[in-house]
This record gives C-alpha cells, structure tokens and sequence, in this order.
C-alpha cells in the first residue's frame, strides 16, 4: 500500500524538510539493521524517494531473518536496485569483509509478549546485537553509526516530571524483569559510549517515545492502534486499566523527518529524544479516538496495567528544538485520521 495518498503526502512531506541535508549520503553504502519493523520501513520509504529525487547513488544492505518474507510483504521496497536484503540476525552477525559508510541499527522488537515471557532473548537480542552490529560497524570502517534507542531508557517516568529530558538521570528498576527492554536499551547505549571512546567512532542516537501513523500494526499491545482498530470495526473501545497513564504520540511522518535529521546533522555523540510533548491520558486517548472516528464509545475496566510504566511517559524535545530546529508538525487528532485513513476509514 505504499502508494496510498496519505503515505505519498507524508513522504513528499518528509523530502522536503530533510533538504539539502539529503546531499550527505552521495554515494553511501549503508547497512540497515531492524528496517522491516514499523520504523525501518518508514526510513526505507522516504530514503527511496530521496535517492530518486538527489540521485544519491546509494547502495542499501538490509539485514532481515526473512528476505523471502521481505519481498513478498514489500515487493516495492524489496524491489528497488539500491535496496539489497540479506539474510541474517543481529546475534550472530560477524563482519563480513565489504566497506560500508554508515550503519543504521534498529533491530529490536518492542515486544510485550517477549519482554514478559523470554526476557533473557529480549536483552541479548539488544545488549549482544548492538555490541555485534558495533564491531560490524567498526571493521566496515563505517564513518557513522547510529542506534534507534528508546525512551524507556529513563524508567518509570516520576509523576513530578511532566516532560523528561536527555538530562534525566532515573533508569529502569533492575528488580523487574518487565525493565528488561529499557535496561538493554540503556545497556546498549552505554557501549556505543565505550566505543565512541576507546575506538574513536562517530556515533549519534534517537530516544524514541510512542509513535503513531500509517503502516502501524493496528492489532499489537499499542493502545493507539488498538482503539483505532475498535472505532474502525464500530466496537467499543475497551481500556482495561484504569486509564490514568499518560502518553504521547508523535506522527509517523514526523519521526520520520526527525530521524533522518539526526543522522545526518547531529554532532557525533548526542543523543535525542523523538516523541510528542502532547500528553494525553489513556482515557483521554480513548475518548478522542472515539470521537475523531464516530466509533461506538468506550469502557474502562479498572484493571491493574500489566506493562513496566503504569505512569507517564512523555519527552522534553527542548533539545532537538533548540539544536536542529524540528517541531511536531502533526498533532494527535490529526495523527489519528491519518492513520485510520490509511486503513480503509472514511468518514
């Protein structure tokens, strides 16, 4: 469905706020980790129109556990001559011989299930995954590398803290193992710093919050994605707890935008934090998905939230403001249309 107009609009979008900044990948050979997840393949979309647009003459390495899987699901990404998919798996990646300009890792499932049932795997997946993709990196003589961290990195979120910042020094809570992704995370973001020091590599990283927009999979533990599912089908929108959680959701094509902006124009060893400032209750989050999609009301069952952050997670973005000048262009109301358009809703 990437010819869908909402899609093409937000990835005519994404072109042009990225600019000239584009320029910087003439000629690069990029290996992409975790690009046929939600976020990778909003990279490759808009990454494939810039290297049509800028005639980048890039050649792209796609590290995937199913290339057939890949190309049978996105033939047109699959199939575009810069795009090349490999089979592989970020724990048992090994450098193998090419030269590559820029590493891209984003392999990592934000997985509920595996975060409370296979813990073990979903740390090592990130914690060994990020040391093997760095060391593929460092032998590839990659000029930049760059690592898709998360906003779980600080922990639960203080209920004081209305926004946390890059400058936030909380963490996960080590005593549970539902803090198994944000300590890997946080574990993973530590060794890109070993080797930002001890082998002098160029390395920038994204803190990424709740996102929302086009090619979400409306059917995981998202709540977003759950309640536009349900006022699509005209169900009620069921909220099992009691609905008190805060959350922000920044648009697909925002994050997009950002990201790239990051990578291409962040000083070597900065971090930044990629979410809306826009905090919404689960509740709230209910009633005006409810509303902005005419669906057949909620409930709130009261429930205990079995997740590792029953409070809020919302980011300060004052930094990325301040030192690369991006804003949240699309705010929620509009972010949840937009996605249930790109889903067969209309109004």
């Amino acid at each position: 469905m990437t010819n869908h107009a909402i899609l093409e609009e937000d990835l005519a979008a994404i072109l042009d706020r990225v600019g000239t900044s584009w320029k910087a990948l003439q000629g690069g050979r990029i290996f992409f980790t975790g690009a046929t997840g939600f976020i990778g393949r909003w990279m490759l979309e808009s990454l494939r129109r810039a290297d049509e647009a800028h005639g980048l003459d890039l050649s792209v390495t796609l590290l995937t556990r199913d290339p057939d899987r890949f190309m049978s699901a996105y033939p047109e990404l699959a199939g575009y001559p810069s795009f090349h998919a490999v089979r592989g798996d970020v724990l048992s990646l090994v450098p193998d011989g090419s030269a590559y300009t820029h590493v891209i890792h984003a392999a990592t499932d934000a997985s509920a299930d595996l975060n409370e049932n296979d813990p073990l795997r979903m740390f090592d997946t990130i914690v060994t995954g990020t040391r093997n993709t760095l060391e593929f990196a460092r032998a590839a003589g990659a000029k930049r590398f760059y690592f898709l961290s998360s906003g779980a990195v600080y922990g639960a979120q203080p209920w004081t803290v209305e926004r946390v910042g890059e400058d936030f020094m909380g963490g996960p809570d080590i005593a549970t193992h539902r803090s198994s992704y944000g300590e890997g995370k946080r574990a993973a973001e530590m060794l890109c710093t070993i080797y930002r020091k001890q082998f002098g590599m160029d390395i920038v990283g994204a803190r990424i919050f709740a996102l929302l927009g086009p090619m979400l999979n409306l059917d995981i533990h998202f709540a977003a994605g759950n309640f536009i599912r349900d006022a699509m089908a005209r169900r009620k929108i069921t909220v099992m707890s009691d609905g008190r959680a805060e959350r922000s959701y920044l648009y697909a094509a925002d994050m997009t935008e950002w990201l790239w902006a990051i990578f291409l124009r962040a000083a070597p060893g900065t971090n930044y934090n990629v979410g809306s400032e826009e905090a919404v209750s689960i509740a709230d989050l209910a009633r005006r998905t409810n509303k902005v999609l005419g669906g057949d009301g909620f409930d709130i069952l009261g429930q205990p939230d079995p997740g590792w952050n029953p409070g809020r997670y919302v980011p300060c973005t004052a930094k990325i403001r301040r030192e690369l000048g991006l804003i949240a262009q699309t705010g929620l109301d509009e972010a949840i249309r937009r996605t249930a358009a790109w889903n067969g809703w209309n109004r």
